[in-house]
């Protein structure tokens, strides 16, 4: 049931950006720099016992990117929560490459994670790696997957890390 009602979430909250993403290009001619990644997935995976599904919600401000030697670099900021309640609070870098249609991008986001009912990993502060492989639906949409590993690097007293994949919309404002 908890599913259900989370899939739900996910399509109507997807509905609501479109549509209003549609009122504000009408509107105003100014195209906005912001992006959000609304990604729905399974928390976890690799563990049967603490398994469960998340919801979240990434923001990235095209204003602040920055070419470097390592590709295009930009801040990036999200929340996640598990059906277990756990929930997990980041700001980090994320680079992005264009290949294509398709584009790769690795984060890493240091952040803070409440365990809830879910898995304890040991730690308040937790590091979030990330990568993900999104294609160009439009010339502001992309839909991707991504794969991404929790853990505290060793600096709780247990690290017994958390293994995740992701379906990600993500929408240029």
């Amino acid at each position: 049931m908890k599913l259900k009602y989370l899939n739900f979430l996910i399509v109507f909250f997807l509905f609501i950006l479109s549509a209003n993403a549609e009122e504000k290009k009408s509107k105003f001619t100014e195209v906005k720099n912001t992006e959000f990644n609304i990604y729905s997935g399974m928390f976890d995976f690799s563990d049967d016992g603490k398994r469960s599904a998340l919801l979240g919600l990434q923001h990235q401000n095209e204003n602040l990117n920055r070419d470097t030697f390592l590709g295009n670099l930009s801040p990036i900021t999200g929340a996640l929560i598990t059906e277990d309640t756990a929930a997990y609070l980041y700001t980090g870098v994320q680079a992005q490459y264009k290949i294509g249609l398709f584009n790769l991008t690795p984060s890493f986001t240091p952040g803070l994670y409440h365990e809830g009912d879910g898995k304890d990993l040991g730690h308040l502060i937790e590091f979030k790696s990330e990568v993900q492989l999104s294609l160009d639906l439009s010339k502001s949409s992309e839909f991707g997957f991504s794969y991404n590993h929790i853990s505290n690097a060793s600096i709780g007293d247990k690290n017994p890390g958390a293994n995740s994949y992701m379906f990600n919309f993500l929408k240029n404002f």
